[in-house]
């Protein structure tokens, strides 16, 4: 599918953090349940917000951000901060379940992995 962006440039650096950025992907569904399961005050509540989180991020991150080709592609800018915000939610989630330090280590390499993505585009 041709997308109308040209074609990427792998290097050392484009392939590490490639590998950096799905790290952090699937970090943010493992926070998000973890979040829910820790934030519901009863099982219906844990389960709901459990699993409903990360599918939430996931749609999201599949219609608008998705690697392969988003469905919806959105300008740049509105990439970038939408993907910082859907990432975000990953070390606000730390942060409310008592990690803050791994909550600050992973907003760091969100925004390292971020900044390199687009800046090596």
């Amino acid at each position: 599918m041709k997308t109308g962006r040209p074609e990427h440039q792998w290097t050392p650096l484009t392939a590490t953090n490639a590998g950096l950025a799905f790290g952090l992907e699937l970090a943010l569904l493992a926070a998000l349940c973890y979040w829910g399961f820790r934030t519901g005050s009863n099982l219906a509540t844990r389960l709901l917000l459990g699993l409903g989180a990360p599918v939430a991020a996931g749609t999201v991150w599949g219609l608008f951000l998705a690697a392969g080709g988003p469905r919806f592609r959105q300008p740049l800018a509105v990439e970038i901060v939408l993907k910082l915000l859907v990432l975000g939610t990953a070390a606000l989630a730390l942060h409310a379940t008592g990690h803050p330090t791994l909550a600050r280590v992973y907003g760091a390499l969100v925004v390292v992995s971020v900044a390199v993505e687009y800046s090596t585009r």
